[in-house]
């Protein structure tokens, strides 16, 4: 029979003292964390990311959570017997769909991870783009991929316009760890249902954050043999873009990532949101456990 593997006290103080100069370097700094995929789904998972987010706070780093909710909307569609139409991968979303998708994410969503960050000892609040008037969207304006001339209507999908992000700094200052559910709102006072990695993005572009963390379903962004690529850069990038190697739903993520790391975020990691307590190990050991994006 095998012994158990323990962790002997010398090894837990060298993982300890390793964190130390992360702690230091990042104290007071911002964080925005995209949360979504299986770290939101699987309750293991989700008691890990609470208890990091929590743990990032108390060191003196200010985590920002901004959530998604697609696997959500979808299965309350179905049980409302709506059958979702999407255009070229976007979501079409007429007025009552985007009563679900606003019940959904800054209903359920939001409030299960208010709960759980709450449950692991913070202090979160759970905001939309309205609160505080925070991000004021327009209706977007997709084009055909094949005919530019030609514009698809997806209903009340928004492109942001701005972000106010003066709310999320009170909160901050405040000891409060925001939650943020990507819905905007628009001139005559309409809601917007808005890509959750944009929203992460852009948040990450406002507040000057130190970095913005995105958890996915996969180890990372894989080149075509599937190997991790654990270090880009925005040349590396618009490659990876033109040889199609970066497609589907990673398209909006990466783009939006460097965005980000192009407009001052230190940097951006795209991280597997299936590892337990992959934010501390991400952002606190020497390890890498995904892609970080630099923007030169």
């Amino acid at each position: 029979m095998t012994e158990p593997t323990t962790i002997h006290s010398h090894d837990q103080a060298q993982t300890l003292a390793q964190a130390l100069p992360y702690i230091r370097k990042f104290h007071g700094k911002t964080m925005v964390i995209k949360y979504g995929g299986n770290a939101m789904t699987d309750p293991a998972l989700q008691q890990a990311f609470a208890e990091d987010v929590v743990l990032l706070k108390l060191v003196g780093i200010n985590p920002v959570v901004v959530h998604g909710g697609g696997p959500q909307i979808e299965g309350l569609l179905k049980r409302l017997g709506k059958q979702g139409e999407f255009i070229q991968g976007m979501r079409v979303t007429d007025a009552e769909t985007m009563e679900v998708v606003e019940w959904v994410l800054a209903g359920q969503v939001q409030q299960d991870i208010v709960g759980l960050i709450n449950q692991a000892g913070g202090k979160a609040v759970g905001l939309t783009g309205r609160d505080g008037a925070m991000i004021r969207a327009q209706k977007l304006k997709m084009l055909d991929s094949a005919d530019p001339s030609k514009e698809h209507d997806v209903g009340q999908v928004g492109d942001i316009v701005s972000i106010d992000p003066s709310v999320v700094k009170a909160l901050q200052d405040d000891a409060f760890i925001p939650v943020i559910s990507p819905i905007g709102f628009g001139e005559a006072n309409e809601s917007y249902n808005i890509n959750a990695d944009v929203v992460a993005a852009k948040l990450a572009t406002v507040l000057k954050a130190e970095k913005l963390l995105m958890l996915t379903n996969i180890s990372g962004v894989l080149n075509k043999e599937g190997v991790l690529l654990t270090d880009l850069t925005a040349r590396r990038i618009d490659e990876l873009f033109a040889d199609g190697t970066i497609q589907g739903g990673m398209l909006p993520k990466i783009a939006g990532a460097l965005d980000a790391a192009k407009s001052g975020v230190n940097a951006v990691h795209i991280v597997d949101g299936r590892v337990p307590h992959v934010l501390l190990l991400e952002i606190l050991t020497d390890q890498a456990f995904g892609t970080m994006i630099r923007s030169h």
